[in-house]
């Protein structure tokens, strides 16, 4: 026998658990339970891929209650583990964002979806054990086992354990009942019966427990996808969603699927009603789980669904696919890209139905999951209208979002392009000098503020006909107001002066057509990138050159007026220089860009206001 020391961050969860981070305990059972499941899974595939040898006839899971010795027991005859296996899986945490989890758990108290979200089910066990023992052997081995046992005070001990039988075996010394602190009896027969009802029912294997004289099983194993959708009740359908996405929520939208022709499948989709944390994490859990004939084959086909619709949970059941299919396979399989076309389109019709149908609802899934979305305007360019037809945006024509449709119809007479502008928040784009000449005039603006913005808006070229058009891009050619004061004098030397100034920070200097109020603004030419899109790919260590932008000027503001008549009275005025760097870096900051020496533009800017006082 051997003693271990858990890794540091596996013992900081060992004592949120001890500690009872969360009120529904419950949640344990239903982790043991889906583990077993996970491992008889994992047996019966490997026999039908990998050609291993094992009694697969009987597969299920046993659960023993001992109400006097105070412990349960949860048993199943899969895959098990060997000695490396259970250390690894058991005594470390193998998965990055683990300091992100530590954080989320103790701030989070009432949130049990974590636990499974993370993949550290075992570990709840300790918020009603006083110690548990695992005892396991691998399929396929010979000869003994392996045993494991912890108080989760931060050690456990480790062991060789002769004559197990195959699977694993998990005892949960159980401590004792609390209802002030929500531990129940967990050795009662009716609240086992309770949980694996609420939480375990469509497991597709049979849960059984020794009750009186006779075995009983518990759950219904019934394959939710294959019934009628009329003979299933919400609350079942929420119950299988809770099983396979490990969310504490019920679904937002439940979508079934059923093709039948030359090639068979059947499917059952979720659309989640909150994002998971790591929606936007690379290694996050994603894909649909695959059946064949009812078989389990993978629990994150990643093939069947593009990852912008990432979120989307359920299960897909084909009837023409060979059992021992691969993940290469997958990936060149026709009838595979087939279901994966026609999910697509189906969950993109059903967040349509959302939009037309049920506000609320669609505001709470484009809330959660609409930057994700937007992804797949950029990589799926076969649903790029159907995406842009459930999308919607913030817009400068009230505070209710639009869609691109409706921003059509709104259209002023002879407007032929839709205009927006991307920032950081609402306020800043409201707030930008480039919105002055179209707030001035009416013209509605879209206010794109999601990092996505800045990316997916070049790789749409037009709406319905209507071309994407960034008012801080380019020329404008706005219909001139006819109010608007014809400007004084003339401004070709000063521009031609600023620009041999500003040569290092601008590319030209021009009088604008865009400004109302504002001194001045910066615009990119119309085929340079965004200083935003700059920024992001930086932050990417892409490193290119300094793109440089056009400074415009308002000739019908007081402070460029009398610029230009201060140049006109002496171009030599030691002043003029600092004034045009000035005038530069409040065009910048207007637009919530970053100065490339602040301190010396504070030092300008004290010293002017010092000539003033």
């Amino acid at each position: 026998m051997e003693t271990l020391e858990f890794q540091a961050e596996a013992r900081q969860l060992l004592q949120l658990m001890v500690h009872s981070i969360y009120s529904n305990k419950d949640i344990f059972l239903r982790e043991l339970i889906s583990n077993a499941s996970d491992a008889l899974d994992k047996l019966r595939l490997a026999t039908l891929q990998d050609g291993l040898e094992a009694d697969t006839s009987d597969l299920h899971i046993e659960i023993e209650a001992d109400s006097e010795a105070r412990t349960l027991t949860v048993r199943d005859n899969g895959i098990g583990m060997t000695h490396e296996e259970v250390v690894d899986l058991i005594g470390t945490i193998a998965k990055s964002g683990t300091a992100e989890l530590l954080t989320k758990l103790r701030e989070a108290k009432e949130s049990p979806e974590l636990i499974g979200q993370f993949g550290v089910g075992f570990y709840s066990t300790f918020m009603v054990a006083d110690r548990v023992e695992l005892v396991t052997r691998k399929a396929g081995t010979e000869g003994h086992g392996t045993r494991w046992e912890s108080a989760g005070e931060g050690t456990f001990t480790i062991d060789d354990a002769p004559d197990v039988p195959v699977g694993t075996t998990v005892t949960v010394h159980l401590r004792p009942k609390d209802e002030e602190d929500a531990l129940y009896d967990y050795a009662d027969e009716r609240k086992i019966k309770e949980i694996v009802k609420r939480y375990s029912d469509f497991i597709s294997f049979p849960i059984r427990m020794l009750s009186g004289e006779q075995v009983e099983t518990l759950n219904s194993m019934k394959a939710l996808w294959a019934r009628p959708r009329s003979e299933v009740t919400d609350e079942e359908y929420n119950q299988f969603y809770r099983h396979i996405s490990h969310d504490w929520s019920d679904p937002l939208e439940i979508i079934n699927m059923k093709a039948e022709g030359t090639f068979e499948y059947e499917a059952l989709l979720f659309l989640p009603s909150r994002a998971p944390h790591d929606l936007f994490q690379r290694d996050s859990r994603r894909g649909l789980q695959l059946y064949v004939k009812r078989v389990f084959i993978m629990d994150d086909g990643k093939e069947l669904i593009p990852d912008y619709l990432r979120f989307v949970k359920g299960v897909v059941d084909a009837a023409d696919l060979s059992l021992n299919i691969s993940r290469e396979i997958l990936q060149q399989d026709r009838h595979i890209q087939m279901i994966r076309r026609r999910l697509v389109k189906k969950v993109l019709s059903t967040i349509k139905d959302l939009l037309n149908n049920n506000a609320e609802k669609y505001a709470t899934f484009w809330r959660e999951f609409g930057k994700a979305l937007k992804e797949g305007l950029l990589n799926d360019p076969d649903n790029q209208k159907a995406i842009l037809d459930v999308a919607t945006f913030s817009s400068t024509a009230g505070t209710e979002p639009t869609t691109l449709a409706a921003y059509v119809e709104r259209m002023k007479e002879g407007q032929e392009e839709i205009y927006y502008l991307t920032g950081d928040s609402r306020s800043q784009v409201e707030n930008s000098p480039h919105m002055e000449a179209f707030q001035a005039q009416g013209y509605e603006v879209l206010i794109l503020t999601d990092p996505v913005d800045e990316i997916w808006v070049e790789a749409v070229p037009d709406y319905d006909g209507k071309k994407l058009q960034s008012i801080a891009r380019g020329s404008v050619d706005l219909p001139k107001d006819a109010e608007e004061p014809e400007p004084e004098g003339d401004f070709a030397p000063l521009l031609t002066f600023l620009k041999e100034k500003l040569d290092e920070q601008v590319k030209d200097v021009r009088l604008s057509h865009r400004l109302t109020t504002s001194a001045a603004c910066l615009v990119s030419d119309t085929d340079d990138i965004t200083p935003a899109l700059e920024k992001m790919y930086r932050a990417m260590g892409q490193e290119g050159p300094r793109v440089k932008r056009i400074l415009e000027l308002n000739p019908n503001h007081a402070l460029v007026s009398s610029l230009r008549e201060a140049h006109e009275r002496g171009a030599d005025d030691p002043a003029l220089p600092d004034t045009a760097e000035l005038l530069y870096g409040t065009a910048l900051l207007a637009e919530g860009g970053d100065l490339e020496d602040p301190a010396r533009f504070a030092k300008l800017l004290a010293d002017r206001l010092a000539k003033t006082v």
